[in-house]
């Protein structure tokens, strides 16, 4: 059975991504960002959200196990920064339901989602840039960065919460990056 550990960034969704997780049958566990990486055994990683960066312990450290890994909204922001990328203030703060336009159908996490997606998403902060390598492959009329993949390093991030119902197909996004782990 497939292994995807959460890392918790204290996020008030956290436990929502670990049950959207085992709802499609994946073994999954919760463990805090403090948690040296090289104690989990997983075939994933999913870098929750929460509330800053500044308490992202060793959350940049996952990125290195050589695992897929899912950021969900400050965790691809985690991963941007981590890797090169920019990271600033949205425009807009406070979680609002927003419609994002897929614009790669071929890319393994979203491009099976619907052209057009309506998503729960919080935007006080957002991926600006790009690290190198990543491919914007989602964006909306509020952020210009709603996702990103680097397919190579199977690495993946939304800006949005696809463990909250709010989200259309967000379980479609946690069966693809499950595919990703197997």
């Amino acid at each position: 059975m497939t292994r995807i550990v959460v890392v918790d960034n204290h996020g008030q969704f956290t436990h929502l991504e670990g049950r959207a997780l085992r709802d499609i049958g994946v073994e999954t566990d919760i463990v805090d960002n403090e948690t040296p990486p090289e104690e989990v055994d997983a075939d994933g990683i999913v870098l929750s959200g929460g509330p800053d960066m500044d308490r992202a312990g060793r959350s940049a450290e996952y990125l290195d196990l050589g695992v897929p890994v899912l950021g969900i909204c400050l965790g691809m922001q985690l991963m941007a920064d981590a890797l090169g990328g920019e990271v600033g203030s949205g425009d807009y703060g406070g979680y609002a339901d927003v419609t994002v336009e897929i614009l790669d159908e071929a890319d393994p996490l979203v491009g099976s989602l619907a052209p057009e997606t309506r998503v729960w998403a919080s935007h006080a902060d957002e991926v600006k840039q790009v690290p190198d390598g990543f491919t914007v492959t989602a964006r909306s009329d509020v952020c210009g960065v709603e996702a990103m993949s680097d397919p190579d390093r199977d690495l993946y991030g939304v800006q949005w919460h696809p463990e909250v119902a709010h989200t259309e197909r967000g379980e479609e996004v946690f069966e693809n990056f499950r595919a990703r782990c197997e």
